[in-house]
């Protein structure tokens, strides 16, 4: 190679080392470049986060108001009135008119049993009643009484026919004793009439005696009918009492008995019960026993139904105080025509006294409840200041604070959700 030749080459080389050269340079600057530009969004993203965020709230300011005052009982709903209905008579059940929770009003057919038995009892006793009233009949004919006249000898013919003769024999004998006396007549004369006249004595005695025997059969056969008449009703009893009918109005809490089963006057064909209104045992406190009286108002919460206050009243109060527990026994009856609650329920009774008390009231929208941790957040000089409060009653969409605020402070109502302590606010 000559060196003119080489010349060009290394020239050559240096061209091509100045190319590569720059083109790092210029692919460094564009890298460079790009790490610039996508840091600048980050600061951005930073700056913008360290700004403090603001929420809109709405306030509410806490009240003072007067509350009354009331004590708070628990205790089960019972039905004002229970019954287990039991047949009168035993049988075989043929057909059952109720079912579980059914309503039944007083006099609905609950049960029907077996009547066939009593229906013939009823039948035969009817053909011989019949027969025995023809029997008394023919008994006061021969007597010349009139169906249940009261008996006189004197009115029965035979005895007053009897009569009629013993009377005109004794004046026949007054008369020939005194004939004797004076000897107008013989002795013999006046034994023969004396005899006539004794004779007409016994003949009375005898029908007075064949009349009382023949009232004592009439007797006997009004006293056989008056039996026939007692077995009638005693058939169309039983055919009655084959049916059982509930005792008063109410719900069937309970119904043991099928079709087919035999049942005794011992057994259980059904239990009914009056649920309004319904009853409540509630333990007052000694010291208020005072305060407590009938016609007293009484409010009921139930687990069932929370937003829901039920009313009533007592009572009835009991005469003594439980030595025990040192409580009376108070019994409300509450409404129930909703049909709502239901007797064994677990119910809340407060009983209102006539003193008040003052109260700090906030609406309770403005409670954060976690957990059994109350949180209320005061709002001062734009920012949320949290609250751990202590709750108490309730009135209405108001509840009680007990503690943790105070009268007139403003605390949120809206976005509470979104609220921690120190949170910048716009009211």
């Amino acid at each position: 190679m000559t060196s003119r030749e080489f010349k060009v080459q290394g020239s050559k080389f240096k061209v091509q080392s100045l190319v590569i050269v720059l083109a790092g340079l210029v692919f460094m600057s564009a890298c460079g470049g790009s790490k610039a530009e996508n840091k600048q969004p980050n600061a951005k993203a930073a700056n913008s986060s360290a700004l403090p965020q603001s929420f809109d709230v709405t306030t509410a300011a806490a009240i003072k108001r007067e509350l009354p005052q009331y004590f708070e009982a628990t205790g089960t709903l019972a039905g004002d009135e229970q019954t287990d209905v039991a047949p009168i008579i035993g049988g075989k059940v043929v057909l059952v008119g109720v079912d579980l929770g059914t309503f039944v009003k007083k006099g609905d057919m609950l049960a029907k049993l077996d009547d066939r038995d009593a229906q013939l009892r009823l039948e035969q006793a009817q053909a011989q009643l019949s027969q025995q009233e023809a029997t008394v009949r023919q008994a006061e004919e021969r007597l010349g009484l009139k169906s249940n006249q009261k008996f006189d000898p004197l009115q029965v013919p035979d005895v007053r026919n009897a009569r009629a003769a013993l009377n005109l024999a004794e004046k026949q004998f007054r008369r020939y004793e005194k004939l004797l006396e004076s000897g107008d007549v013989s002795r013999s004369t006046f034994d023969v009439q004396k005899a006539q006249f004794e004779q007409a004595q016994q003949a009375y005695e005898t029908a007075v005696n064949v009349a009382r025997q023949n009232y004592a059969a009439v007797q006997t056969a009004r006293a056989g009918l008056q039996s026939i008449r007692v077995q009638i009703e005693q058939a169309k009893k039983a055919i009655n009492d084959s049916v059982i009918y509930s005792p008063m109005a109410g719900f069937v809490a309970d119904r043991p008995v099928d079709v087919g089963e035999y049942v005794t006057t011992t057994s259980k064909i059904a239990t009914i019960v009056r649920t309004n209104p319904l009853r409540m045992k509630i333990d007052v406190p000694e010291q208020s026993v005072p305060s407590v009286k009938v016609g007293q108002t009484v409010s009921l919460t139930t687990s069932a139904y929370p937003d829901k206050i039920f009313n009533g009243h007592v009572a009835r109060i009991s005469p003594n105080v439980n030595t025990t527990s040192r409580t009376l026994t108070v019994e409300a009856e509450v409404n129930n025509s909703e049909g709502l609650l239901k007797p064994g329920q677990f119910a809340t009774a407060r009983i209102a006294q006539p003193l008040t008390e003052s109260a700090v009231m906030i609406p309770a929208r403005a409670v954060r409840t976690e957990g059994n941790v109350n949180r209320v957040f005061v709002i001062k000089d734009g920012k949320a200041e949290q609250r751990l409060v202590q709750l108490g009653r309730t009135d209405g969409d108001m509840v009680e604070v007990k503690t943790g605020i105070k009268e007139n402070e403003k605390v949120a109502t809206g976005n509470v959700d979104k609220l921690a302590d120190g949170s910048s606010v716009k009211e």
